[in-house]
């Protein structure tokens, strides 16, 4: 069972933003301090219909299937974080990392991290808690943490 120390870093995300905090106490009384805020860019709903190509035959066409710009940007989104996180964990800002995020972005998340920063990963919360105040995260990642 993972526990929240003095400099744990915490990330708290889902697929379109995420808050990076450091505990500045202990596992008892956690007190998160907001290092910074990271969002991906608006995606527009309204893209281009899909696309036609040739087929064998005089004159026939088919259908492609048309891209999920959201599922895209999530991924892309989950690789830019994996690049923060690798960035300052290169720069020895943390030791410890608790990652709670939503099951589909934790997936991603998980396969784009750096061995260096996967190394430091002491618990994972698949739960979308980013809508959540800063004390109520706290008192929800204690929580979660101190479960069997």
């Amino acid at each position: 069972m993972a526990k929240l120390t003095n400099g744990t870093w915490i990330v708290v995300a889902d697929s379109e933003k995420a808050l990076l905090m450091r505990n500045l106490t202990d596992h008892a009384d956690p007190n998160f301090e907001v290092i910074s805020r990271e969002e991906q860019p608006e995606v527009a709903d309204n893209a281009d219909r899909p696309g036609r190509r040739a087929d064998t035959g005089p004159g026939q066409s088919s259908a492609m299937e048309q891209s999920d710009w959201h599922v895209l940007a999530r991924d892309r989104f989950a690789k830019d974080l994996a690049g923060i996180l690798y960035g300052h964990a290169h720069k020895g800002a943390y030791a410890h990392l608790v990652i709670a995020a939503a099951p589909d972005l934790l997936g991603k998340l998980r396969d784009e991290l750096h061995p260096e920063v996967k190394s430091r990963v002491v618990a994972e919360i698949p739960k979308n808690m980013a809508n959540h105040t800063i004390r109520d995260l706290e008192r929800l990642i204690k929580a979660d943490l101190d479960a069997p």
